[in-house]
């Protein structure tokens, strides 16, 4: 089972003059990939009530809407899914803000519970100093993952991926290779951004799809030798044994990945180099254990590399998606583009 999963379309929100403009847009995103009325409906008035709270508590501070269609393993449009990224106070309760007429702004304080009745999957993490990040999915009919689905993978795996501002295609990358022993991550980050980082991020996406299964150290040399006629791109992969409970980890170029475990960072190591232009003779790969509350953090440059996840009580707690917003909306550069991919061992 392979998957491939597109970048999430970014909606600055400042002034309230955009809103109506943006709940409109992000309404033609989820009519354009096939939901009903009622599905779409439901989309608008969870954008409604995100854009409200970002109005109502990012004054100075600033926010924006993250938003993208998500996809079968059959490339079949399962929903929308949503992700606020509020940089205002933030709440020591966020739970407790949720009940209605509860408010830190004197206001009705429906918002939050609004947003969560109308989701199908939600989340939310807040502290004070740190803002808030919301994650709301909408799914069509019949396509919500049932609780138990994948769960012989052994974990769970969410992202966010935005292009650099101005540009319509991300030159960053990823996909997932399952099977039932376990399986493969691939991060890629195209030279440079636009269309011909997009092209080689593509070329390089189904290079790995293609090659057999073998170690991250094979795999890498099979996306070198087919993306020589692109721009290259840097690169990472990891693979993840469920029997033998182990993580392989391989990467070529300024990828990021960290592993963290039992209050522990272990940060991964990368050869010197570029896919599709030259590569060390020797690469081997890393190996290490994969226990339930194992976490690990692939990215690519367009986030800052001094981020501490001490910085976030909790946090890892939450769903991979939300865990890679947040990361996301502190420490992202702006100058290009940025994805960030996170996997928890499930227990």
């Amino acid at each position: 089972m392979d998957f491939n999963f597109g970048a999430h379309q970014h909606f600055p929100l400042t002034d309230r003059s955009f809103l109506n403009i943006v709940r409109r847009d992000i309404g033609k995103i989820a009519e354009a990939h096939g939901l009903t009325e009622t599905e779409t409906g439901k989309v608008n008035l969870i954008i409604s009530e995100m854009a409200t709270n970002l109005l109502k508590h990012t004054a100075t501070q600033g926010g924006e809407l993250l938003v993208k269609a998500m996809y079968d393993e059959k490339g079949h449009t399962e929903g929308m899914e949503m992700i606020c990224l509020d940089n205002g106070p933030g709440m020591s309760d966020p739970w407790r803000m949720m009940e209605d007429g509860v408010s830190t702004f004197g206001s009705m304080g429906q918002g939050l519970g609004a947003i969560q009745r109308m989701s199908d999957f939600f989340d939310i993490y807040s502290q004070r100093g740190l803002g808030t990040v919301i994650l709301s999915r909408v799914y069509r009919k019949g396509k919500a993952p049932k609780s138990a689905a994948r769960s012989e993978y052994a974990f769970k795996v969410g992202a966010v991926m935005v292009p650099k501002p101005g540009e319509k295609v991300s030159g960053d990358g990823w996909a997932l290779r399952l099977s039932h022993q376990g399986a493969y991550l691939l991060v890629l980050d195209g030279l440079g951004h636009g269309e011909h980082a997009h092209e080689a991020s593509l070329q390089g996406i189904r290079a790995f799809q293609q090659h057999p299964k073998h170690t991250p150290a094979e795999m890498l040399r099979g996306i070198h030798a087919e993306i020589k006629r692109t721009r290259g791109a840097v690169g990472a992969i990891a693979h993840w044994n469920a029997e033998t409970a182990s993580l392989r980890y391989c990467g070529i170029g300024n990828i990021s990945g960290r592993l963290f475990f039992s209050g522990t960072l272990k940060n991964m190591l990368s050869y010197n180099g570029t896919l599709g232009m030259n590569v060390p003779t020797t690469i081997n790969d890393q190996q290490h254990d994969w226990s339930p509350g194992h976490l690990m953090v692939m990215h690519s440059d367009g986030l800052k590399s001094r981020w501490d996840m001490s910085k976030y009580p909790e946090l890892t707690r939450h769903d991979p998606t939300l865990i890679a917003a947040m990361l996301y909306k502190d420490n992202t550069r702006t100058l290009d583009d940025t994805l960030v991919v996170v996997v928890r061992a499930s227990v």
